[in-house]
């Protein structure tokens, strides 16, 4: 169950907006739980309020229904997951070259994935069976997913470090590679670490980017 927070009450109490916050991250939280136990198909609101330690009138006053619970965690996880490979990014004044250039945002990713197994289960798993506003939510992630692997490229490419990829599908590749590995993890725990998949996403975006050829953009 999801860990309960004391709030103050009387003249000590948070603002209604901070209590607000609280109790929506509390049900993110127990929602992620729920959702990697169960499975979407068989999670309720009840069930996910229960998990929080709240009332299903309570979800309610956040969320229409359980889709609309899912779409937002699925928005709080994806922010965590690209913050956190931002936050693995070289730091300013070191140049680091082709493949090398990326290898700390996929520590993180998969830093991540290995610490909040259930928020990223329900990145990449769960949503799948949510419906159409979900699947639009996750085209969504992974346009924006390759887009950020595309821009590091081309910002390398421009520097002078790497070569720009070959083809503008290659961040494509990586992205749908690194998705599936992971999916495959959380669903079988094969490896049994998601940081064991380091080496191999690696060696794939250092494949990709050595064999490019393109001329960054203008």
């Amino acid at each position: 169950m999801a860990e309960r927070t004391v709030v103050p009450r009387g003249r000590h109490a948070p603002p209604l907006e901070v209590r607000q916050d609280r109790q929506r991250r509390r049900l993110h939280e127990a929602a992620a739980e729920v959702f990697a136990r169960v499975g979407y198909a068989d999670a309720t609101a009840e069930s996910i309020a229960r998990e929080a330690g709240m009332s299903k009138a309570t979800f309610y006053e956040h969320f229409d229904n359980k889709e609309d619970c899912i779409v937002e965690l699925f928005d709080s996880s994806l922010e965590r997951l690209l913050g956190a490979m931002r936050a693995g990014e070289p730091a300013a004044g070191t140049k680091p070259a082709g493949g090398a250039a990326y290898r700390g945002s996929i520590v993180a990713l998969l830093d991540m994935m290995a610490e909040h197994p259930n928020f990223t289960q329900t990145l990449l798993v769960e949503i799948i069976g949510a419906g159409p506003r979900a699947i639009e939510r996750r085209d969504n992630f992974l346009a924006g997913f390759a887009a950020y692997v595309d821009d590091r490229n081309a910002n390398e490419a421009a520097a002078g470090r790497s070569p720009r990829f070959a083809s503008p599908h290659d961040a494509f590749a990586i992205v749908g590679a690194v998705v599936e590995l992971a999916s495959r993890q959380l669903r079988t725990n094969v490896p049994p670490d998601p940081r064991e998949l380091e080496p191999v996403v690696t060696r794939l975006v250092g494949g990709l980017v050595a064999s490019g050829n393109r001329q960054p953009a203008p």
